[in-house]
């Protein structure tokens, strides 16, 4: 049975979560991760009820050690890695100390790396796998109030660049999601629900849709690869 880990799961309707049911029917014995064992649990059993295979591992992205257990517990077989972790942190450059801008960076890039490492280390000897990586917006331009972000993951997206053309010719897909913004998932809704009314359901990113393009990317042939897909509105500024 092949086997995939997805690292970021969170709220039932957030991108982990719909993302690692999918993939569980698709046939994949799914190994979900996050700091919270407590929704990890539940998102197993609904797995299970539907016939699927999942396994709950609580892991912080930022500790290697923990990282490499990870992937020691999800074993041979492992044909999916999804990166799905950084939260998005606010501030003024002036107002930061090293350890908050660290943390953003921590999160969303040297966990991805931590992440990226062990998932070829275990895919390049069968000389097959799929490795993505979820970006955003901050991927590609920096914002005034969020430079700790803005660097992490324009960070995070070169390493996944660097890791493709490094791992391409070995057989291993890497790719990277742009999510130009906001999904319409727990997140926004239970978080900040004045800017969800604000946006309404047209100014959000419909879930199942960005799940979509990372199935699309899971089954892409070696002689068709896309690196980087940006999602988005058709009413989005950009």
């Amino acid at each position: 049975m092949k086997k995939a880990v997805i690292i970021g799961v969170g709220a039932e309707q957030g991108l982990g979560s719909q993302l690692a049911k999918r993939f569980a029917s698709e046939g994949l014995h799914v190994f979900v991760a996050s700091r919270t064992q407590s929704r990890l649990v539940a998102l197993t059993v609904e797995i299970e009820q539907a016939g699927g295979k999942a396994t709950a591992v609580c892991v912080d992205a930022t500790k290697e050690d923990q990282v490499i257990k990870l992937f020691e517990k999800v074993g041979n077989g492992l044909s999916l890695a999804i990166y799905n972790t950084g939260n998005n942190y606010p501030g003024q450059i002036i107002d930061m100390d090293a350890e908050y801008f660290t943390k953003s960076w921590q999160s969303c890039c040297f966990g991805g790396f931590l992440f990226g490492r062990e998932a070829v280390r275990r895919m390049v000897p069968s000389g097959k796998g799929s490795l993505i990586f979820t970006g955003a917006s901050a991927s590609l331009r920096g914002r005034a109030n969020f430079g700790a972000f803005n660097s992490a993951k324009a960070g995070l997206r070169t390493l996944a660049q660097a890791m493709a053309k490094e791992y391409g010719p070995q057989g291993i897909h890497v790719a990277h999601v742009i999510i130009d913004g906001a999904i319409a998932g727990d997140k926004i809704k239970r978080h900040l629900p004045d800017l969800a009314e604000k946006l309404g359901e047209d100014g959000m990113i419909k879930i199942e849709g960005v799940v979509d393009s990372y199935v699309h990317l899971y089954h892409q042939s070696p002689q068709a690869w896309t690196f980087e897909l940006d999602l988005r509105t058709s009413i989005e500024k950009w």
